[in-house]
């Protein structure tokens, strides 16, 4: 039995001796010197005297001897050379008894209080010594040097830390403060905070800087970026997060410059410079990558779309390859442009700018007045373009240009035929956003309908139709873009709207494969994407497989090969669609907050949830969420007026409220 015996047992890393009142077998009920009663698991206990105190004595007089020895080992632990004791035991590669060990430092004749001396004096120190199965080992010379380069290393860590908190204090509070040298150290932590959360690797160190700067929100780590000027104020974190590369090596740039520089015969390729060649993009568009012309020859219409060649330039497994490879695609966002192949290819060498001789992909297609193909062919060629137009300048010319009026007389009836295919229109206005040097938002709703749009839209897909087609017909392993027919086609009613997000829920997704199925929602038997190289990594391998067979060369890549491609590639194109998406979404939130916080927006719904309904915010295309009001009844497609209460674009919230 215990009871009377003095116990030690360790709580928030230290020694706590205290005295068994009474033994229960697995547990111990104790009084500690602070005059507390506590119970103990036995297997908590680390030492438990031989001898015990006489229990009859009165509390305060058990209290008072508790005191005395714990004074008395704390002295005793004083004596204790740790060191020393490890350079007596260290070469004999064994473990020890702490009743051996407080031999050799106390002598012969030990008491209760020697050993919880030397114990206390080992766990204290955990350099030496370490404690496994009831006996203490000593550790290696190296493991020691390893466990003291630890310690400094803590040590540094800790210094840099009160530095840093102190240096950012003064940051927040606007005072000048001379850089410390662990600056770059806590740059990166407050950026995992900023990126990351909770989730930071690093998130203790990090939560313990901004506490040494009296910073209880670790959201604020954002804000002191800026502050410092490592970020802009809108700084797109999921640039960050996803570990999007913004620009290029020195070795890629270089590759570039040497690509640029290349002068190439024009051998095999056809020369079409005579042809009446436009391009057609939007306003701020640098790296163009299409162009069309049309010509009646009788009653012949041959119509030309021309692409930009790239895969004559860029050759397979090059530095530049590689590049564009985990670069996947261009990202165009407000204010910034991250382009997939660097400026002076891009946006000169394989641009196809008015009056440049450039190479192409060209498809050459025979139609009657009616769009009804005749005959078609690709041919590798040299064109120059004679315009670049804009959307907007084809839109006011269409009445008085007679090119402009063919084009759009023909992708009408490209379009007729796809819809009587099954081809399902679902455009939407494609949400614009502009940000002027003031920082002031504008976001407009810019119609996908229009002729101009409608030109580049119909003549595009026929190209990768027909290039879909030729591949197929030829045996040519390429990337198919397909769509299975959707699981449900519902008519349009009045609310066209409300008909196409109902109608895209019932959409089949769209797979990339080797293998040539339909695209029901193109309405099409085959199809590919071939005509953005200089934006696309996928459309420069597609095209590829087509300039080979064209220089009668066998196709570069097989069903294998071209597989792998995708299976590397096709993730990366996820993550940056999801990345554009949750850009759109920051604007409209800071628009929102700046401007508009208060006003009143039209809203439909689109679904009744449980205990909310989610709706569209019309104006901007925003799909967002309200709670449902035990008053007002609503249903799906019903329209609404809702006002904005908050809206924040770093937590991506939005709260709203009824207007009536």
């Amino acid at each position: 039995m215990n009871q009377g015996r003095i116990v030690e047992y360790i709580d928030q890393g230290r020694f706590v001796c205290s005295l068994c009142l009474e033994d229960k077998g697995n547990r111990l009920h104790l009084l500690t010197m602070s005059n507390r009663e506590l119970n103990l698991s036995s297997k908590r206990a680390v030492l438990i005297s031989e001898s015990a105190i006489d229990m009859l004595k009165p509390r305060v007089d058990l209290l008072a001897r508790l005191s005395e020895i714990e004074e008395v080992r704390k002295h005793l632990k004083k004596q204790v050379d740790v060191r020393e004791l490890w350079e007596l035991t260290c070469d004999e590669k064994e473990s020890f008894q702490h009743e051996y060990l407080a031999q050799l430092v106390f002598g012969e004749t030990i008491t209760d209080d020697h050993l919880s001396a030397l114990m206390r004096a080992l766990f204290e120190d955990r350099l030496y010594f370490r404690l496994k199965e009831g006996r203490f080992r000593p550790n290696s010379v190296e493991k020691v040097a390893q466990i003291l380069k630890q310690r400094e290393e803590e040590a540094l860590k800790e210094e840099r830390l009160v530095q840093g908190g102190a240096w950012l204090k003064a940051v927040r509070m606007g005072e000048i403060h001379r850089d410390p040298d662990c600056k770059s150290d806590v740059i990166q932590l407050l950026t995992q905070l900023a990126l990351y959360g909770n989730e930071a690797p690093d998130y203790k160190h990090g939560k313990a800087l901004l506490d040494k700067a009296d910073i209880p929100d670790i959201r604020e780590a954002r804000n002191l970026l800026v502050k410092l000027g490592v970020w802009d104020e809108d700084e797109n974190l999921d640039i960050h997060r996803v570990n999007i590369q913004t620009s290029f090596s020195e070795k890629q740039l270089n590759e570039s410059v040497r690509l640029a520089g290349k002068t190439s015969k024009n051998q095999g390729r056809e020369d079409l410079r005579h042809l009446p060649v436009v391009s057609i993009d939007g306003p701020l568009t640098r790296d163009f990558d299409d162009a069309l012309s049309l010509e009646v020859v009788g009653d012949t219409l041959r119509l030309g779309v021309h692409i930009a060649d790239v895969a004559s330039l860029i050759e397979p497994s090059s530095i530049l390859d590689r590049s564009s490879a985990e670069r996947a695609l261009s990202i165009y966002f407000p204010r910034r442009q991250i382009p997939m192949i660097p400026s002076n290819l891009s946006e000169e060498t394989l641009s196809l700018k008015k009056g440049c001789d450039r190479y192409t992909v060209s498809l050459l297609a025979d139609m009657d007045k009616n769009a009804n193909l005749i005959d078609y062919q690709f041919v590798p060629s040299i064109i120059r373009v004679k315009q670049n137009l804009r959307y907007d300048m084809v839109n006011e010319d269409l009445a008085t240009e007679r090119l402009l009026q063919q084009m759009y007389q023909v992708s009408r009836c490209l379009r007729d035929k796809r819809t009587q295919q099954g081809a399902m229109n679902l455009s939407l206005p494609e949400l614009q956003v502009k940000v002027d040097e003031d920082a002031s938002i504008s976001l407009q709703l810019v119609p996908q309908d229009t002729p101009s749009r409608l030109i580049v839209a119909e003549f595009m897909i026929l190209y990768n139709w027909l290039a879909a087609k030729f591949c197929k017909d030829n045996q040519v392993p390429i990337l198919f873009r397909t769509q299975l027919e959707p699981t449900e086609r519902l008519s349009c009613d009045d609310d066209y709207l409300y008909y196409v997000f109902k109608q895209r829920r019932k959409l089949n997704p769209l797979l990339i494969d080797t293998c040539p199925k339909p695209h029901s929602g193109l309405g099409l038997d085959v199809y590919t994407h071939v005509t953005s190289p200089i934006r696309r990594y996928f459309d420069i391998v597609v095209q590829r497989q087509i300039v080979n067979v064209l220089m009668g060369r066998a196709p570069l890549y097989d069903e294998k090969g071209l597989n792998e491609i995708r299976i590397s590639v096709e993730p990366v194109i996820k993550e940056i669609e999801r990345v554009k998406r949750n850009r759109i979404r920051y604007w409209v939130l800071k628009f929102l907050r700046q401007q508009h916080q208060g006003e009143v927006y039209s809203a439909m719904v689109l679904d009744q949830l449980k205990n909310k309904y989610r709706i569209l915010l019309e104006d901007f295309l925003y799909i967002a969420e309200t709670k449902r009001d035990p008053t007002i009844t609503l249903k799906a497609a019903d329209h609404i007026l809702v006002k904005v209460k908050k809206a924040d674009p770093w937590e991506d919230t939005l709260e709203l409220d009824y207007a009536g």
